[in-house]
């Protein structure tokens, strides 16, 4: 296996900073001695996410919308591009920003990392797969999609912004890298967002029934926040182009999540079918061959430790409510 190199860096903008895993970020960046600038319109990231760096020496929050520039005064060294709506909830709601965040957004990252000299990672996803005929999915395998369904709008932007990416490092030799997330979950997730992790435990916690679609046998691999948050680092440092696959190859069914959330609850919960949403994948997770072979990568958090860890966290949040 060989271990990814190690790079420090002095300065680091995260577009959607105050997002789920952008949040995580910009603290681990600023742990390794970084200056960091979250650029966000909060459109669907959260101040009390990065509330507790506003203090911290070498944070810099930007109010702006990425479609429409990145107004950053100090030159940067890496640009993490992690602006986007991600959640079911916030893409159907959000169609053309989504669109626009991909496309103009990625844009105007790219051309920021240009300017500056620095290191460029998107944050595209899994759903660049589609709903997959290869199983498990692997970086060469080009998905099975449906552009104009409901999903379309977050796939779509991804799958530019992969395009645009690459486009301009062969057109500008910008130094860039394509990361493919597979379903994150951990501290910091919105229970409304329409994702499973939270919608489970929310409900889990609330003794409302957990809503399992259609039979419950489609399945996801589920990585925790810092894990992946370790993977994005290690491409970011290793110089790797992409893309690469960052995610768990631990595949758990839906119906399996829900009695496993029930029993970490602790919940008197019932398990309840409903209907299936249009594109719904039945199968997702990563082949990261890629990932431990040239960073040196992989999950270290088992699922259930994961999510006591947000069952946790989601008490609290509820709580301080």
């Amino acid at each position: 296996m060989t271990t990814a190199l190690t790079r420090s860096w002095e300065h680091a903008v995260v577009t959607g900073g105050a997002g789920f895993v952008g949040s995580h970020l910009c603290a681990a960046l600023l742990d390794a001695g970084a200056a960091v600038t979250c650029v966000d319109d909060f459109s669907t990231g959260r101040a009390e996410n990065i509330s507790p760096l506003l203090e911290r020496p070498g944070f810099t929050l930007v109010q702006a919308d990425v479609t429409e520039g990145l107004p950053v005064r100090q030159r940067p060294d890496l640009v993490l591009h992690f602006a986007s709506p991600a959640s079911p909830a916030d893409y159907l709601r959000l169609p053309l920003h989504t669109l626009e965040t991909g496309s103009l957004g990625t844009r105007n990252a790219l051309d920021l990392a240009h300017s500056s000299q620095a290191r460029f990672v998107l944050a595209s996803s899994s759903e660049v797969y589609g709903d997959p005929r290869q199983h498990p999915q692997d970086e060469r395998y080009w998905g099975n999609v449906n552009p104009v369904g409901p999903r379309g709008v977050y796939g779509e932007a991804k799958r530019f912004g992969e395009a645009l990416t690459t486009a301009h490092a062969e057109t500008h030799g910008t130094d860039t890298c394509i990361v493919r997330l597979f379903n994150t979950y951990g501290p910091r997730m919105s229970g409304q967002d329409g994702r499973v992790v939270p919608a489970f435990v929310r409900q889990a916690l609330a003794g409302e029934p957990l809503t399992v679609t259609g039979d419950g046998r489609q399945t996801r691999s589920l990585c925790y926040v810092d894990d992946t948050v370790r993977g994005v680092l290690a491409a970011a440092a290793h110089g790797m182009r992409g893309p690469v696959n960052i995610g768990s190859p631990t595949e758990i069914s839906m119906l399996d999540l829900a009695r496993l959330v029930v029993e970490l609850t602790g919940s008197a919960s019932e398990i309840r079918p409903v209907a299936r949403p249009v594109d719904d994948p039945a199968v997702r997770c990563p082949d990261i061959t890629l990932a431990r072979d040239k960073l040196g990568w992989e999950p270290q958090v088992r699922a259930e430790e994961g999510l006591r860890r947000a069952i946790a966290w989601f008490r609290e949040d509820a709580t301080a409510d």
